[in-house]
Parts: C-alpha cells; sequence; structure tokens
C-alpha cells in the first residue's frame, strides 16, 4: 500500500494530510481557502490520488502560509508514501490543453529539487486568491519530495483556466512519474542506485 499520513503543527499552520498514491481520485479538501480547494480536488481527481487535506491556516494575515505548507505536506506524503522509489516509473509529462490555455508539465522524481514554473497569470488574483501562490505550492512540494518539475505555460488568457491546467497536468505528470514500471521487475530507476 503506498499511504502516508502526515501531521504538521506550526505558529502559522496546522495541518493534516492523508494520501493512498494508488486510489480513485477522491478528494476531501478543506483550507479555507475555496479556490485551493478546488485547484487540489482537481490535482487528486487527475492524478488518481486519493486525497485529504485538513488545514486551519493564518488566514487571517494572508494565504500564503497555508498554501506553502499544504505544499511541503503533500510532498512530505508522497516522498513516505513513495518509499525507496524502487519500480516506479520516475518521469511525468503532458501537455494539458484547458480551453484556451496550454500548459505544459514535466516532472522527474529525481532526489534532486529544481523548480521552473512559467505562468504569466494576466490577473494578480483570481477572486481573492493571489496568484503568485500558484507558484509557492509547486515550491513547497519540491522541496519536502525532491523533484525536478518545469511548468510552462504555453498559450492563455484567463487565469482561472491558466492555474487549473497547471494543477491537472501535475497530477496527470505525477501520477505518471509515480506508476510502476514492470520491466525495472522492482529496481531503481537510476544508474546510480538511489533516489
Amino acid at each position: 500500500m503506498r499511504t502516508a499520513e502526515v501531521i504538521r503543527k506550526t505558529a502559522e499552520t496546522d495541518i493534516t494530510v492523508r494520501l493512498d498514491i494508488d486510489g480513485a481520485g477522491k478528494a476531501d479538501i478543506r483550507t479555507g481557502i475555496g479556490f485551493f480547494d478546488h485547484m487540489l480536488t482537481l490535482f487528486a481527481k487527475h492524478g488518481c490520488f486519493d486525497l485529504e487535506v485538513k488545514c486551519d491556516g493564518d488566514l487571517k494575515v494572508d494565504f500564503h502560509h497555508t498554501v506553502e505548507d499544504v505544499g511541503i505536506c503533500i510532498g512530505k506524503a508522497f516522498e513516505q508514501a513513495l518509499g525507496d522509489k524502487a519500480g516506479i516509473t520516475r518521469y511525468g509529462d503532458i501537455i494539458l490543453p484547458m480551453d484556451e490555455a496550454l500548459v505544459l508539465c514535466a516532472l522527474d522524481i529525481s532526489g534532486r529539487t529544481y523548480l521552473s514554473c512559467e505562468l504569466d497569470f494576466p490577473s494578480p488574483k483570481i477572486g481573492c486568491f493571489d496568484t503568485e501562490l500558484v507558484k509557492e505550492f509547486f515550491h513547497g512540494f519540491t522541496r519536502a519530495c525532491p523533484s525536478t518539475l518545469h511548468i510552462l505555460m504555453l498559450d492563455g488568457d484567463n487565469s482561472h483556466h491558466i492555474a487549473e491546467a497547471a494543477f491537472k497536468g501535475f497530477g496527470r505528470a505525477l501520477s505518471a512519474a509515480c506508476a510502476p514500471d514492470e520491466r525495472l521487475d522492482g529496481q531503481i530507476p537510476s544508474t546510480k542506485g538511489v533516489l
């Protein structure tokens, strides 16, 4: 069972994440930020992950700590659930359309942290959600589950659609990278022998 539970409490957030990588896309997301809940629900659905996120954050300050810390906790959950990463495909990529938006997402669960997130949002906010926080989520994830992640907007002029394409694409690329590769026969997918 590739499952994990992560609990993280700080002066800014109190978070519980439960993950089943080999799920059916069921999501129960409660961060107190409606748009972020929507994005994480899409991520889980399109990645076919069962994901539960409960966060009590300092939303009276702003949404930054909640978004970043949830990214960290989801990243930790994947790192924990994948274990030594034996037998996984390791790489995943997709070019995902969402109406007029088109976003490339490419991922390597490499054990090395690198993020390139080139999303050109036309508006600084989607409702009350700061669009710059999309990148903060992905920063949190890649730090906690050391990965190389490239997200590149190829087209788009609607901020909601651009964010949606990024989260759906991330779910699909991560699902592909986590998938077992039977050709590896349980081996680590690296000439180093470790990820």
